[in-house]
C-alpha cells in the first residue's frame, strides 16, 4: 500500500486518509496505479469515468486512437481502456501510453484472439498473452469469467439478444468450441499471482449483461454476479484489488436503481457500469441515452462508468465523438454524485455568477469551459432574451419597490 499515493488521493477526493486506507483494506476501494499517480474508485468517492479506445478489424488507424487518447485526458477522463483487435496491438498500447498519464486497462483476451483466432487459440496462449501484457505499464485488466454453468443458463434463457459483450462472446465461444471450462477460472490462482506482482487491478467482466431493454435480469446474469463476487473475494484474500463489472448494457429506466441496489446489497466491491442504456430507440444519440441511464446508475451507487458515444452500435467513434460522449458522461457522473453526496459548490458558483450576468465566470466553472465560453456575450446582454431579460427586469422593479 503506497501511503504517499493514498494521501494524495485523500486530498483530491476531500476525504480522510483513514477512509481511503480502510476502503482499500476491505476491498470497497480500488486504486489503479500509473507510475507515482493513482486513481481511486469505490465507496464514498467521486464517480469515475472510463473512455474506451482501440482499433478493430473494420477500422484500423492507430493515429486516430492516439488522438482520442489525448482528447480523453484533456477533457477529464479518469481512465482509458485499449480494446484494439487489429494492427500492432502492443505498439498501439505503447503509443497511447506515450501521450497520456491516465491509468490504462486492457482486455488481454482481445489480443490473444486477434493474433491466433478462435481456431488456434489454447489455454496456454491465453495465459501467455496475459503474462506478456502484465510486463507493460498496465493499471487494470478485464477478465471475462463465465463458467460452463453460466453459459448453459444463457443458452436456456429467452433473451432477444444473447451475449453482447465482445470479450464475453470470445471466451464463451472458445469454451463451447472446445467443450471446456473457462481457463481464467482453472488458472485463477496463477493469474492472481501474476496480477499481484505488479499490483494490477482485476476487473471482472460483465459477459451476461443485457443487450436490449426487453431483456430483463435472468438466471445467467444472476449466476455471473454471484460467481464474480466469489472470484473477487478469492482475489481480495490474495491481496489483489478488484472491480466488478455489473448492471451494465441495456436496462429499462425504472429498473436501473433496482439493479444497482441488487449488486450493492450483495457486495462492497466497486461497481463498474457500461451505460446503461435505458432505451433502444436512441441510435445515433446513444451518448445522450447512455448518459441518462448513467445518471440513474451513479445516483443509485455505481462507482465507475464506461462512457458511450453516438457511434455505439454502428462504428468506432471519431475523436470529436469521443469528446462529446465523455462530456455527456461527466455530466451524468456529476448529477449522480449530487444524488449520492449532496449538491456541488460548482453549481452554486455558476448560479451566483449567472445572477450577476457574469458570463465569463459562469463558463470558468462549467465542466467544459471551452465550450461554455464559446459565443458568450461581450457585455451583460444575451440574444436569448435581448432587452426582456428576466433577471434584469425583476432586479430593476424589486429595487424600485424597496425604495
Amino acid at each position: 500500500m503506497n501511503n504517499t499515493i493514498i494521501k494524495n488521493i485523500a486530498e483530491i477526493e476531500h476525504q480522510p486518509y483513514e477512509l481511503i486506507r480502510k476502503g482499500i483494506e476491505t476491498g470497497s476501494i480500488a486504486i489503479m496505479y500509473r507510475g507515482n499517480m493513482g486513481i481511486a474508485i469505490g465507496t464514498g468517492l467521486r464517480t469515475k469515468i472510463n473512455v474506451n479506445l482501440g482499433t478493430s478489424s473494420g477500422h484500423c488507424v492507430p493515429e486516430e486512437e492516439i488522438q482520442k487518447a489525448k482528447i480523453a485526458e484533456l477533457y477529464g477522463a479518469d481512465t482509458i481502456t485499449d480494446l484494439s483487435t487489429a494492427g500492432d496491438i502492443p505498439e498501439i498500447r505503447q503509443s497511447i501510453r506515450d501521450v497520456t498519464s491516465l491509468p490504462m486497462t486492457t482486455v488481454p483476451l482481445y489480443q490473444a484472439v486477434a493474433e491466433n483466432t478462435l481456431d488456434y487459440l489454447t489455454d496456454d496462449l491465453i495465459i501467455e498473452n496475459l503474462k506478456e501484457q502484465i510486463k507493460e505499464d498496465i493499471s487494470s485488466m478485464v477478465l471475462h469469467c463465465p463458467s460452463r454453468q453460466t453459459i448453459k443458463a444463457m443458452k436456456q434463457s429467452s433473451r432477444i439478444m444473447g451475449v453482447v459483450s465482445k470479450g464475453g462472446a470470445m471466451m464463451s465461444s472458445f469454451m463451447l468450441k472446445n467443450n471446456q471450462e473457462n481457463p481464467y477460472i482453472t488458472h485463477f490462482d496463477e493469474i492472481l499471482t501474476i496480477l499481484k506482482s505488479k499490483d494490477v487491478v482485476l476487473s471482472l467482466g460483465n459477459t451476461m449483461r443485457t443487450g436490449c431493454i426487453h431483456d430483463n435480469r435472468d438466471s445467467a446474469q444472476v449466476l455471473e454476479i454471484n460467481e464474480n463476487i466469489l472470484l473477487a473475494q478469492q482475489a481480495h484474500e490474495k491481496g489483489v484489488q478488484v472491480i466488478i463489472e455489473g448492471a451494465g448494457g441495456h436496462i429499462r429506466a425504472d429498473k436501473i436503481a433496482e439493479n444497482i441496489r441488487y449488486y450493492k446489497d450483495k457486495t462492497d466491491f466497486p461497481l463498474f457500469v457500461a451505460g446503461p442504456l435505458p432505451a433502444d430507440v436512441g441510435m445515433g444519440y446513444d451518448h445522450i441515452t447512455g448518459a441518462i441511464g448513467a445518471t440513474f446508475a451513479a445516483g443509485a451507487g455505481a462507482d465507475y462508468l464506461c462512457y458511450i458515444t453516438r457511434a455505439e452500435h454502428k462504428s468506432l467513434p471519431t475523436p470529436d465523438e469521443v469528446k462529446e460522449g465523455l462530456i455527456a458522461f461527466r455530466i451524468a457522473a456529476h448529477i449522480g454524485d449530487s444524488m449520492k453526496y449532496g449538491l456541488s459548490e460548482k453549481d452554486k458558483h455558476i448560479a451566483e455568477k449567472r445572477a450577476q450576468m457574469n458570463f465569463e465566470e459562469q463558463a470558468a466553472f462549467a465542466l467544459d469551459p471551452e465550450e461554455a465560453g464559446r459565443g458568450i456575450p461581450m457585455d451583460t446582454n444575451c440574444s436569448m432574451c435581448g432587452s426582456f431579460c428576466a433577471l434584469k427586469m425583476i432586479q430593476t422593479y424589486c429595487r424600485r419597490t424597496d425604495e
